[in-house]
C-alpha cells in the first residue's frame, strides 16, 4: 500500500513540475532542421507596417523554392508582386508605370531576412545576439539582429513552434518602424511549377534597374 501511495505521489509531483525550457541553441537548431528538410513551401501571409504616421496591412500567398526563389503574391492589394527568381528581384504593382528590377545579390528588402530559408538555414549565423523567450500558446520567440543590416534594422523577432515552424516575423527598424509578417497554413514540399518564379513585364511597361533597395 505504501509503495502504491508513494508511486502515486511521485506521479502527481512530476506532473506539477514545469517542463524543462529548451535553450536558444536548441530552438534555433529546430528551425534549421525544419527548413533544411524542405525543397519548397507555400503559406498564406499577412503583412502589416507601422511607422512615420503610416499604417498599412496587406495579405497574400508566399511561395519558396530552393535554391534561391521566392514569390510574394498579394491578393490585398490585388496585383502587387514581389518575386525573387534566383538572379533578380522584381517588384510590380498593378497599374504601376514601371517594373523595378535589382540583382538578387544587391537586394536589401525587408522580406530578405526570410531569404536564408532558401539555402542552408543556420539561424545562429544569420542573427547575432540571439535570445530566446517564451511566446504564446507554447511557442517561442527568437530575437536577434540580422548580420550586415545593423544600420537599418534594430531587431528581428521570430515566433516559432517547438517543431521549428516560423509563424511570425517582426522587423523593427532603427527609426522605430515595425513590419510584421504572420504566416498561416504552411504546406511543405508541395509541387510548385517553375514558371511561378518567372516574371514577364506587362506589355508596354518598362523595366527599370533599381539603384536603391526595392
Amino acid at each position: 500500500m505504501l509503495n502504491g501511495f508513494a508511486a502515486s505521489l511521485f506521479l502527481l509531483l512530476a506532473a506539477a513540475l514545469p517542463a524543462q525550457t529548451p535553450s536558444v541553441q536548441q530552438i534555433a537548431q529546430q528551425v534549421d532542421e525544419h527548413y533544411n528538410r524542405l525543397h519548397s513551401l507555400r503559406a498564406g501571409f499577412t503583412e502589416s507596417y507601422e511607422g512615420m504616421g503610416v499604417h498599412r496591412s496587406e495579405s497574400g500567398t508566399l511561395l519558396l523554392s530552393k535554391p534561391g526563389r521566392m514569390r510574394w503574391d498579394y491578393t490585398s492589394p490585388a496585383g502587387k508582386l514581389f518575386l525573387l527568381d534566383g538572379k533578380y528581384a522584381w517588384s510590380y504593382a498593378h497599374g504601376a508605370a514601371q517594373v523595378q528590377r535589382i540583382p538578387a545579390k544587391k537586394l536589401d528588402d525587408l522580406r530578405s531576412p526570410l531569404s536564408f530559408l532558401l539555402g542552408h538555414t543556420q539561424i545562429e549565423k544569420e542573427l547575432t545576439n540571439l535570445q530566446l523567450a517564451p511566446g504564446k500558446g507554447g511557442s517561442y520567440l527568437l530575437t536577434g539582429q540580422p548580420k550586415g543590416k545593423q544600420d537599418r534594422v534594430r531587431e528581428v523577432r521570430l515566433a516559432v513552434t517547438a517543431t521549428g515552424t516560423i509563424t511570425a516575423l517582426d522587423i523593427e527598424e532603427q527609426d522605430g518602424a515595425l513590419t510584421r509578417f504572420v504566416f498561416t497554413n504552411e504546406q511543405t514540399n508541395v509541387p510548385i511549377p517553375d514558371n511561378s518564379f518567372r516574371f514577364t513585364p506587362p506589355p508596354g511597361v518598362p523595366v527599370v534597374d533599381a539603384t536603391a533597395p526595392i
